[in-house]
Order: structure tokens, then C-alpha cells, then sequence
């Protein structure tokens, strides 16, 4: 009796007929691939909790710093700060992050950022400034830290 009842509610519930869940399951998957999300994870060294941003990077610009779509828009205009002294231009190494997981989802880096990183604390192989990094891939999954130090040793954020 309980099976012939989850077979009506089955077909009048998600309009299945045969195997009902592998159908379900197929809908759902083909769902989900229509709007693929990336995802940003952000660790921070000084010990902050873990932050995981899901996006849609065809919707980019997030906010008015940085390249749109790059680590730094991301995360300022999901409500994440990261230092950026001089506004996200490729001027400074203030946004420098860590990326230690999908470093090849992201753009190349230029000339121009490369010359900032040498001067940036905590240099890795896998260093990129926020600003200029951008995530072009929808279905990227990147993993970021924030290093404890920066150059710019007056954050205004922590003044507010």
C-alpha cells in the first residue's frame, strides 16, 4: 500500500514516470549545469573563519575596484574586505594573495603585475594580486589565503 503511494505522489509531485529517482536526479544535474557557479574559498592567516564565495563570474562587475571578475571584485562586493590601497589599479602589493588551488582557472598576469609582486611580503610561486587576478571560468573552483602582512602597515578599514 505505502509503495503504491509513493508512486502517485512520485508522478503527481515531480512528473515521473518509470525509475522516478534516476529521473529526478538527471532533471536536477541538467538543472544545475545550466548555470554553473565558481567558487572562491578565502582563508586568512591571521586566523579569521574561512569565508566560501559562490558566483556567477558572467555577472561581474561586483564592485568598482579592480579588474571585473578579478579575486579583489569578487570578494568586496560579496561583503569580504581585502586591503587595496590603491583602489584595485596594479599600483601597490597591498591585495597580494596566496592561491593555492585552481592558479591556472585564473587570467595570466602582466608584465606590470609581476613587477609589484618581487616587492610583495610573503612572495610564493603562486602569489597574485586580487586586483588583476580574475576568474574567468564559471565552474572554477580557486582556494586563496590572505596573507597576514601586508606593505601597507595603516589599514583605513580597521580605523572605521
Amino acid at each position: 500500500m505505502m509503495a503504491k503511494i509513493r508512486r502517485r505522489c512520485k508522478r503527481r509531485c515531480f512528473g515521473l514516470r518509470g525509475d522516478g529517482f534516476a529521473e529526478s536526479t538527471q532533471r536536477i544535474i541538467s538543472i544545475a549545469n545550466l548555470n554553473p557557479m565558481a567558487k572562491l574559498r578565502i582563508q586568512f592567516e591571521n586566523g579569521d573563519p574561512e569565508k566560501l564565495i559562490e558566483f556567477d563570474p558572467a555577472k561581474a562587475p561586483f564592485h568598482h575596484d579592480g579588474k571585473p571578475g578579478s579575486i579583489l571584485d569578487v570578494m568586496l562586493g560579496h561583503g569580504i574586505h581585502l586591503e587595496h590601497a590603491c583602489g584595485g589599479n596594479c599600483a601597490c602589493t597591498t591585495c597580494h594573495v596566496i592561491v593555492k588551488q585552481g592558479f591556472n582557472k585564473l587570467g595570466e598576469s602582466s608584465d606590470q603585475e609581476e613587477d609589484l609582486l618581487d616587492r610583495a611580503p610573503g612572495l610564493t610561486p603562486t602569489s597574485r594580486l586580487g586586483c588583476q587576478a580574475v576568474i574567468e571560468d564559471p565552474n572554477a573552483e580557486i582556494v586563496v589565503v590572505v596573507p597576514r602582512y601586508t606593505i601597507n602597515q595603516v589599514s583605513e578599514a580597521a580605523e572605521e
